[in-house]
């Protein structure tokens, strides 16, 4: 069962002293603005996916800000760096609702971090949209405010492995980790696929967060006649371990999962990054989809962010549009209730960066659709399997 931080979610929430929505008008709004507070990892290992992230969401407000805002008034947008450190998310979260007065919150860091931030945002009441770290804990149980675009990291892996089983029938399998709820949620969707296709398993591990060689690791994966691997890391972690294999001469198939699927990678693992798979419910930009937001995001950012652009960038701008849609069909009575409200009416949403997206009453999660891609080193991008 995976752990979810509750001790630290508990500490969080008892050190938490806003008393909540006030009865008079709601927070972060004028008659000619918006204030958007968003936290995320700027600094520290996984600044490429915060960052990236971020300018998804710049890339929504330059678009609704150049046609006039939302229904005449501009969005602001206040963002805080949490350096991937949980206790710093509180406290960029705190001032982003009780010293900026944030109307709407978008992103919110790392699954970890939005787990733990969980009593904070239910308690302010706040409309929230979190895209970055899609896990179960931020709908199981829904929040009457709090809204997850995406896919469970589970049925993400599940489907993967699916589909990597189809196509290498009575292969041996090899796994490898992260030792924390990531690592967990990872293992628990690769579990529950083996468990169902019989699959053999003939190496099974687990690494350290932060860990740079994995020597002795992939020494054992060639060792156990693994044919078939799923790299359960992020970004450096993948790199390291088939930079390795590469080195050892290994060449099974490859599976890695969304939070790694980003095209800099690709250039780091070099030409043994050929055919690797992996699954997302964002599309990849090689495709038709991937390249129309390409060309209306250029003009809108600066060169520096343009090539900061990855999946993450995608992530940020569904969920970006799915808020602002919200606020926009309250029309000029905006309030937190009515925000909510429309979130919770959203049907069939088309961001034209991932399928559409629906809640519904009680459901505060969007349950994307999947799909498969392989890497193709030649072009240094993902493109989606037949």
């Amino acid at each position: 069962m995976i752990k979810y931080l509750a001790a630290a979610s508990l500490l969080l929430e008892g050190t938490y002293l806003s008393s909540g929505p006030a009865l008079a008008a709601d927070p972060g709004i004028t008659d000619t603005e918006i204030v958007i507070g968003d936290v995320e990892p700027l600094t520290g290992p996984p600044a490429m996916l915060g960052v990236a992230h971020t300018i998804g969401v710049k890339i929504a407000i330059g678009e609704i800000n150049a046609a006039g805002g939302i229904n005449g008034r501009k969005i602001k947008y206040i963002l805080e760096d949490d350096g991937y450190v949980t206790a710093r998310t509180i406290q960029g979260l705190r001032k982003v609702i009780d010293v900026d007065k944030a109307f709407a919150l978008l992103g919110i860091s790392g699954s970890g971090q939005s787990i733990a931030a969980m009593p904070v945002l239910e308690k302010s009441g706040i409309p929230t949209v979190i895209s970055v770290g899609p896990v179960k804990p931020l709908w199981e149980p829904p929040r009457k405010n709090v809204f997850i675009v995406g896919q469970a990291y589970e049925e993400g892996i599940q489907t993967l492995v699916k589909y990597l089983a189809q196509k290498n029938t009575g292969k041996k399998w090899g796994l490898i980790t992260q030792d924390d709820d990531y690592g967990i949620a990872v293992r628990d969707g690769f579990d529950a696929v083996v468990k169902d296709k019989k699959l053999n398993v003939v190496y099974s591990g687990n690494y350290k967060k932060g860990q740079q060689d994995f020597s002795s690791e992939m020494l054992r994966l060639k060792d156990s006649g693994a044919e078939v691997f799923l790299a359960g890391g992020i970004i450096g972690e993948n790199v390291a371990m088939i930079k390795e294999m590469e080195k050892l001469g290994v060449k099974p198939a490859v599976g890695i999962f969304w939070p790694g699927r980003v095209e800099v990678v690709l250039k780091l693992m070099g030409p043994a990054s050929d055919g690797i798979y992996a699954v997302d419910y964002v599309e990849p930009f090689a495709g038709p989809a991937g390249k129309a937001f390409l060309e209306k995001a250029k003009p809108l950012l600066q060169d520096a962010e343009f090539k900061g652009i990855n999946r993450y960038t995608m992530a940020g701008y569904g969920a970006a549009k799915t808020l602002f849609g919200a606020i926009g069909r309250c029309g000029k009575d905006v309030s937190w209730a009515c925000t909510i409200a429309e979130l919770e009416k959203t049907k069939d949403l088309e961001t034209g960066v991932m399928a559409p997206i629906s809640f519904g009453p009680g459901v505060r999660f969007s349950n994307q659709k999947l799909q498969i891609m392989q890497a193709e080193y030649s072009t240094l991008s993902f493109k989606p399997v037949d």
